[in-house]
């Protein structure tokens, strides 16, 4: 068998834009600064009070006291769940049918936390079409470390080479490439720019095997890498 881990938000779920403006609130609310909300994106993959922590850094402002962390960070979560009305990609649905019927195995590999992985897919109608669901809670460590994908496949039993990463950020690239799993970039509509991910080929040409506009253009090629010997 071979398996397919997804990230959530940006590959399966237009959740990343709703993501984005509750931080920049919140950090506003709180902290009285704005923020940029490509730093979110960019930053896509870390648990919430981790981002925080590096948005500050980001902008050479003092790591606030753990306290203020944690506030902008609950304030976020309260805010997103108020305001997101997060949808699959289009195919999105297509293609999880098309992966049941070749029973190829399917994850989701998330830093978000529990209630919001599992709220997601379970109101967007595809949670049952995955064989694990891995989110905040299951880790120690978030995206860029190698620790969710590796978690993935140790509770699927499969060998790095038996999987590949479907992933839409830099630091969720950085993630596969350090558990040392294949992966592909859905670009969908993610802000962030082909230079700012650290890990992609340089050559036009195998760039052009694993970077694709969107997560309905990938469908073909998740398909047959799936159901190739």
């Amino acid at each position: 068998m071979k398996g397919i881990l997804f990230d959530m938000d940006g590959v399966l779920i237009d959740a990343m834009p709703f993501h984005a403006e509750a931080f920049q609130i919140a950090f506003r609310e709180i902290a009285k600064i704005d923020i940029d909300k490509k730093d979110v994106f960019l930053l896509e993959g870390m648990p919430g009070h981790e981002l925080v922590k590096e948005i500050f850094k980001k902008m050479k402002i003092s790591v606030p006291e753990e306290s203020v962390i944690e506030s902008i960070s609950e304030r976020k979560k309260s805010l997103f769940k108020l305001k997101e009305k997060a949808r699959p990609f289009e195919g999105v649905k297509e293609l999880l049918e098309s992966l049941n019927d070749r029973e190829c195995i399917k994850a989701v590999v998330s830093g978000a936390s529990e209630n919001e992985v599992n709220s997601l897919l379970k109101k967007n109608g595809i949670l049952d079409s995955f064989d694990l669901v891995i989110s905040g809670e299951d880790l120690t460590e978030g995206k860029p470390s190698p620790e969710p994908f590796v978690t993935a496949l140790k509770k699927l039993g499969l060998k790095p080479e038996e999987a590949l990463v479907v992933e839409n950020s830099p630091l969720g690239v950085n993630s596969a490439v350090k558990a040392d799993i294949p992966f592909i970039v859905t670009l969908n509509n993610t802000p962030v720019t082909l230079d700012e991910f650290q890990n992609l080929p340089k050559d036009k040409e195998e760039l052009a095997k694993v970077l694709f506009k969107d997560t309905n253009a990938a469908t073909n090629y998740i398909i047959d890498w799936c159901c190739s010997s």
